[in-house]
């Protein structure tokens, strides 16, 4: 059961401060005004207390950073000061630890430690699979009361650990500051110096930032995150509640941190950076929940985040031609490009059986091959990246069409094509025909893929040979023309409801309210195990409503009210990808303070009073929905079929709300009041047409319009 995952590298955050004798731990000892907090703006945390051990005394204040201009690059401040009028002997420890591990699993080889100029410890790791080499450097600074010293120093080695030992006796009233300066260099890295060694390359970075200090490394930092985030696309709430902004800073600063910007080999893991959840993997979170703010906000960033996924068609292939298909079948969860399906076989605990739950999501969740394709068009609709295009999106729509097409069922009896034993969104629901997500996204993808084809042929003759030699597009284009005529796409019912697969409907209703919103996820699989579930109407999170949020031009407002009514009541909302859907389309319908409701409680998962919430991580889909729910919701943007729309809608604790986007190279402001709303074009040559209520609107280039807009 074991596949890849991302491996921890060695720590070097750690410092071991001991007075006395005694070991500064906040589990010992009196500790007095403790305070930590992090500067979103920045990334800076610091950190200050007052400790008291056996009558000795001293007061700790730490501040720390990852460069964002120099991703290499992790910088540590430690101030200690002695308030008390006796003298005290401070011993510090610190170094590189290697013996870091995944939850027991130890991914790198030991390799070269050595102590280099008597300054810079470095240490030579290798992962014990891929044979990727990691190097690791630090430095350190001291200096007593504001003066470099001379300071008694031992170094150590240990089995995969290097340690600097100094100790030192502190007058009254005096200062101990120690600046830690550390480096991470593989030999992957795009900007590797190749005219160096690995471990000469790493030395010489490290030198050059143990001589710039960490004031000026905080500075460049600084700037990178003015330039390029907070100053790029700005977004700003005026509300009741302060949490609200916050929140949505929060948002922001963790967008910005987890997502591989420098390198399109990579993408978003579904906890970030911050956990071991999901070993790192990549899933549709990617391109449903956080590639939006991206497009929007980072168009750059987004590319290379698609860039990835055409990377992955070599995976995607591999995974088709192992289940028998053809064309790109994404995987469920991805890592490396090329790796192909990564999803675990098994998981959690049966609760009947006592045995592992099988994870079928690898298998038979295939939605995410249309999630892709889908995104690639949203992305082009929103920036109008030809270019992109020309290279790696029509190839990523063309060839997942193919493994479409060869992924339907054809059921003589009706007469129709059909997608048979899938799992949708809704991962509570195993083995069901026709879920209406999939067969819906499946029917798009088929749809623009053909329209794709025609559209090339005529205009684009190259990039249609090019393509042709590579997919046979003449064939596709009869395999899709024929299929689509009698692809199966479930309708509203008598009632009004869209089956969320052939099944659902028919299944068993329960009370779930012990089971809905709870604070601990999951809590029905303490009573019942998953083959229970699946038989049914409880649903983990948004699946029907999320067809009708990405689809909505198919469906009036009647039939998504009647869709809310029916789903809502029955989902969980175990998964935080749910809340955010479902708070936007409560402002597509009109019930502010039940979206307002909603985006409370989607902030709270990561920030809300259970402490144990993101312990395996970050929930980085749910930050992604912060971002939606703000400029989807309650302001009112959507791309709908190549259209732009602003009909924004405040809850009644919001009195602005002002967002900025990139729309096909324009940045556009929004500012909107709770009764009206302007948009201000940027652009010095460009005009911009939105659609606000049905009635087209044409903005010229540097100019101002306001609109009023209904309760």
């Amino acid at each position: 059961n074991e596949v890849t995952e991302l491996a921890n590298c060695p720590d070097m955050t750690a410092v071991e401060v001991k007075v006395n004798g005694n070991r500064i731990n906040l589990d010992s000892g009196h500790v007095e005004d403790y305070r930590r907090q992090i500067d979103l703006k920045t990334g800076e945390i610091t950190r200050s207390f007052k400790w008291e051990v056996e009558q000795a005394r001293v007061e700790w204040s730490s501040k720390r950073f990852v460069s964002l201009k120099d991703l290499h690059v992790f910088c540590h401040q430690v101030e200690l000061r002695n308030p008390s009028a006796n003298p005290i002997t401070i011993e510090i420890i610190s170094g590189i630890d290697g013996q870091i591990t995944n939850s027991g699993a130890q991914h790198f080889a030991e390799g070269d430690k050595r102590l280099r100029d008597k300054i810079f410890l470095q240490m030579l790791s290798t992962t014990s699979q891929s044979k990727k080499s990691l190097v690791t450097t630090l430095s350190h600074r001291l200096r007593i009361n504001g003066e470099e010293a001379d300071i008694e120093q031992t170094f150590d080695i240990q089995r995969r650990r290097l340690l600097m030992n100094y100790k030192v006796t502190l007058a009254p009233n005096s200062s101990l500051e120690i600046e830690r300066y550390a480096t991470y260099h593989t030999d992957f890295d795009l900007d590797r110096d190749h005219s160096l060694s690995l471990v000469d390359w790493a030395l010489a970075e490290n030198q050059r930032i143990y001589q710039d200090g960490y004031d000026q490394l905080l500075d460049q930092s600084r700037a990178k995150w003015q330039r390029d985030v907070w100053q790029v696309a700005p977004i700003h709430i005026k509300s009741d509640n302060d949490m609200d902004d916050l929140a949505l800073y929060f948002a922001k600063y963790h967008l910005q941190i987890m997502t591989p910007t420098h390198d399109e080999r990579m993408n978003i893991g579904a906890k970030g950076l911050s956990g071991e959840g999901y070993k790192g993997h990549t899933f549709w979170d990617t391109e449903l929940f956080m590639l939006p703010y991206f497009i929007y906000s980072q168009p750059d960033t987004a590319r290379s985040l698609l860039k990835y996924r055409y990377l992955g068609l070599e995976g995607a292939h591999h995974k088709a031609r192992d289940n028998g298909y053809q064309g790109a079948q994404y995987p469920w969860e991805a890592a490396w490009p090329s790796d192909g399906e990564t999803t675990p076989v098994w998981g959690a605990a049966d609760i009947i059986k006592g045995t592992a739950t099988k994870i079928w999501s690898g298998f038979i969740e295939q939605h995410i091959t249309g999630d892709v394709a889908f995104a690639v068009q949203q992305y082009v609709g929103i920036t109008d990246d030809q270019d992109f295009m020309k290279h790696f999106g029509y190839e990523i729509i063309l060839d997942t069409a193919k493994f479409w097409a060869s992924r339907l069922n054809y059921n003589a009896h009706a007469n129709r094509y059909e997608i048979c034993d899938v799992i949708g969104p809704d991962e509570y629901k195993e083995h069901v025909n026709n879920n209406a997500f999939t067969n819906y996204i499946a029917h798009w993808n088929m749809q623009r893929a053909l329209s794709l084809i025609t559209e090339l042929r005529a205009s684009q003759e190259q990039v249609y040979q090019e393509l042709d030699q590579a997919l046979d597009l003449e064939h596709l284009e009869t395999e899709l023309s024929g299929k689509l005529k009698l692809f199966y796409l479930p309708q509203l019912n008598q009632a009004g409801i869209l089956p969320q697969d052939d099944s659902y409907l028919d299944k068993q209703v329960i009370d779930i309210s012990p089971y809905k919103n709870q604070l601990e996820v999951g809590s029905l699989f303490k009573v019942y195990n998953l083959e229970q579930v699946n038989q049914m109407q409880i649903s983990k999170q948004a699946d029907v409503l999320l067809l009708i949020f990405l689809f909505e031009h198919l469906f009036n407002k009647e039939a998504k009210l009647a869709n809310w009514h029916y789903y809502e009541p029955k989902t969980t909302h175990d998964s935080s990808l749910s809340l955010s859907t479902h708070s936007i389309l409560a402002s597509d319908l009109g019930d502010q303070a039940l979206a307002y409701r909603l985006f409370k409680e989607a902030i709270s998962i990561d920030m809300g009073s259970l402490m144990t919430s993101s312990d395996d991580g970050i929930h980085a889909a749910s930050l992604g929905g912060i971002w939606q729910m703000v400029v989807y919701g309650f302001g009112g943007l959507r791309c709908i079929d190549g259209k732009l729309r602003i009909q924004p809608h405040l809850p009644a604790e919001w009195h602005h709300l002002h967002y900025t986007i990139f729309w096909k190279g324009v940045k556009l402001e929004v500012n909107v009041q709770p009764k009206s709303f302007s948009v201000t074009n940027h652009s010095e040559i460009k005009s911009v047409n939105f659609l606000h209520r049905n009635r087209e609107i044409e903005i010229a280039p540097q100019t101002t319009i306001e609109l009023q807009e209904e309760n």
